[in-house]
C-alpha cells in the first residue's frame, strides 16, 4: 500500500499536467467545455506550479557575470497573477524596464537583451503581459490594451522609483506600450529606447478593410476566436533561422493566428498613436529601426521622430536589417545595435546629470539627430 501511494503521489503531477494540457487542446479548437474547465488562468497556473511542488514560487540565481537573476509574480487589479523577472547587477547605474512584443515574453525571448544591459551595469525588470508567457490569461488574448498598460505602470513604477535614472525599452508592440506608459507619467521616466515600435501596422501586415470592418463588429461576440488571417510574423520578423526555430519551440510564445479582440486592440492602439499621441512624446528617446522591416513600418518611426516634441531624440535606421534588431539579426548586427543602446544609456546615466530636468536637457544636448547607420 505504501509503495502504491508513493508511486501515485510521484506520478500525480504528470497526470494532472497531461489532463490540463488536454483541456487546453480542446479549448484551442473552440470546443464547448464547462466554464470551470475553460478558465485558462486556472489551468495555466496549475501547469506552471506543479513542476515546482515543494519549492517557492519566487526563485533567484546568481551569475558569474556580476548580476542576480530572479523570478517572482504580482497580482493585478483584476486578480490575475503576472510573472515578473529581474537581472540586478551589484551596483546598478540605472534601471531599464522591458516591454516585450506581442505573443512573446521576457524571461526567454528577451533574456539576451536583459543580460547585455545587466552586464553594462543596469538593473533590468520585465513583466509578462496578461495572456503572455508565464502570466495568467488566455494565451495570445489581449482584451484591453489600456488595462495591459496599467498593469505595466503599476509594476514598473514600484520597482523603478528608487532609481534616479529610469528607462523604458520597448520592442514592437512593447514600443507602443512604452509610449503609453510615458503618457501616463510624463516626467517619471528619464528616457526610452524604442526598437521597431508598433506605431502603425505595416501595410502588408494590415488586415484587409473588409476584415477590419467585420473585426470591429464581431469582437463583442467571439473575442477569443483565432480567425484573423495574417502572414507568418516569425518568418518576417527574425532574419536568422535558429531564432525562428527557438521562437517556434518556445511554449511560452503564442504562435497561432491573432485572436479577434487582440487584433482589434492592436489596430486601435496603433491608430491612436499615429493620430494623436506621437506629438505628445516629450521624453528623451533612442529610436531604432531596420530599413528592411516588414512587420512595423520604418516610415512611421520617421514620423514619430519628426512629430515628437522631445528635445533629446535620436533615430537610427539600419540598412538591410529586419524587425527583430536585438535578437533575430546577424551577430555583428546585434552587437552594433547594443553598442548604440549602451552608449546612449551611459550618456544619460552619468552622475552629474542625475537631477537634470527636461529644461536643462534642452540646453545641454545637441539638436535632435537622425542617423542612418553604416552597420
Amino acid at each position: 500500500m505504501y509503495s502504491w501511494c508513493t508511486s501515485l503521489r510521484s506520478g500525480l503531477p504528470s497526470l494532472l499536467i497531461s489532463f490540463f494540457k488536454l483541456i487546453l487542446i480542446l479549448e484551442s479548437v473552440d470546443l464547448l467545455l464547462p466554464p470551470i474547465l475553460c478558465s485558462r488562468s486556472i489551468i495555466h497556473w496549475l501547469i506552471s506550479c506543479l513542476p515546482r511542488i515543494g519549492s517557492e514560487r519566487a526563485m533567484s540565481s546568481s551569475s558569474d557575470e556580476g548580476y542576480l537573476y530572479s523570478e517572482d509574480s504580482v497580482v493585478n487589479s483584476r486578480g490575475m497573477r503576472l510573472f515578473t523577472c529581474s537581472w540586478i547587477p551589484t551596483k546598478p547605474r540605472g534601471v531599464v524596464c522591458l516591454c516585450h512584443g506581442y505573443a512573446v515574453e521576457c524571461s526567454v525571448t528577451m533574456r539576451g537583451t536583459a543580460e547585455r544591459l545587466a552586464r553594462a551595469g543596469y538593473a533590468v525588470y520585465g513583466i509578462d503581459y496578461e495572456g503572455h508567457g508565464h502570466s495568467d490569461g488566455l494565451q495570445g488574448y489581449v482584451p484591453d490594451m489600456d488595462a495591459l498598460v496599467r498593469d505595466c505602470d503599476a509594476f514598473f513604477a514600484a520597482v523603478a522609483a528608487s532609481f534616479p535614472r529610469r528607462f523604458l525599452l520597448g520592442e514592437s508592440m512593447g514600443g507602443a506600450v512604452a509610449l503609453l506608459l510615458h503618457r501616463m507619467r510624463p516626467v517619471f521616466w528619464t528616457g526610452a529606447i524604442l526598437v521597431a515600435p508598433m506605431c502603425k501596422i505595416a501595410e502588408e501586415m494590415r488586415p484587409h478593410p473588409v476584415v477590419v470592418s467585420v473585426l470591429k463588429m464581431m469582437t463583442s461576440i467571439i473575442p477569443t476566436w483565432r480567425v484573423v488571417p495574417t502572414n507568418d510574423v516569425i518568418d518576417l520578423a527574425y532574419r536568422m533561422q535558429w531564432k525562428r526555430d527557438e521562437i517556434r519551440g518556445n511554449p511560452l510564445c503564442y504562435k497561432d493566428r491573432p485572436r479577434l479582440k487582440t487584433a482589434y486592440e492592436l489596430l486601435r492602439v496603433s491608430l491612436l498613436l499615429e493620430s494623436s499621441i506621437l506629438p505628445q512624446v516629450s521624453l528623451p528617446f533612442l529610436l531604432l529601426h531596420g530599413a528592411a522591416d516588414r512587420v512595423t513600418d520604418p516610415s512611421v518611426s520617421d514620423l514619430l521622430f519628426r512629430s515628437a516634441s522631445s528635445a533629446d531624440k535620436t533615430f537610427n535606421l539600419y540598412p538591410g536589417m529586419w524587425h527583430a534588431l536585438t535578437s533575430g539579426e546577424l551577430p555583428d548586427n546585434i552587437d552594433a545595435v547594443f553598442c548604440d543602446i549602451v552608449h546612449w544609456l551611459h550618456q544619460r546615466s552619468d552622475s552629474e546629470t542625475e537631477t537634470e530636468t527636461e529644461t536643462q536637457l534642452k540646453a545641454k544636448h545637441d539638436a535632435p539627430t537622425k542617423h542612418v547607420s553604416s552597420s
